[in-house]
């Protein structure tokens, strides 16, 4: 065997065996979790980008999707719908906004940083799990989606975090409701 094949399959060996270890696909459904997942976000689009959507869905079989809307250049009024299953990133489709005039895009997007973070709507997806058990006995919850709402009239006081969770073996969805300061907004079924 050649030095450059010998050279090629370990490389290829041990990018496959990073993988199955602590991808965003595995990670547990709390604040850590989600933090390793908003980590891998920015990896892939920098610290910088902006969002207009950004959810996390979780599926027994396949694990944690991300879905996201994201631009580097918000003034470009060109953004690009990604998704992520099973550590593959997929580019889904392009998109051209509108804004009205006079405004800039970016008051229309936000970005991952303080103010919004995965890791804070990770701890919220605990805290619902909890709630759901001591208020509803459902035992064991399981996420259905987390995501960042936010408004479309660009209005950043009303950007909430959204969870939706299901009872262990399906049933029921119950909708969290919260604002970015992690006060509960409304839980609903």
């Amino acid at each position: 065997m050649t030095k450059l094949k010998f050279t090629v399959i370990a490389v290829m060996a041990a990018l496959t065996l990073s993988s199955c270890g602590g991808g965003s696909g595995s990670q547990p459904a709390d604040a850590k979790g989600f933090g390793e997942i908003e980590k891998e976000i920015k990896a892939k689009f920098g610290d910088d980008a902006y969002y207009t959507e950004l959810s996390v869905m979780y599926d027994e079989t396949i694990g944690n999707m991300i879905s996201t809307t994201v631009t580097k250049d918000p003034e470009s009024l060109k953004m690009e719908e990604w998704s992520l299953s099973q550590d593959a990133w997929n580019l889904t489709s392009e998109i051209t906004l509108e804004v009205p005039e006079g405004t800039k895009a970016a008051d229309y997007m936000f970005q991952l940083n303080e103010k919004i973070n995965l890791s804070d709507l990770g701890g919220l997806v605990e805290k619902s799990m909890k709630q759901l058990t001591e208020e509803k006995n459902i035992e064991n919850p399981k996420l259905a989606m987390a995501y960042v709402s936010y408004p479309d009239n660009g209005d950043a006081s009303k950007a909430q975090y959204n969870i939706n969770l299901e009872p262990e073996n399906g049933g029921t969805t119950f909708h969290f409701s919260y604002t970015l300061e992690g006060e509960l907004i409304d839980m609903s079924y």
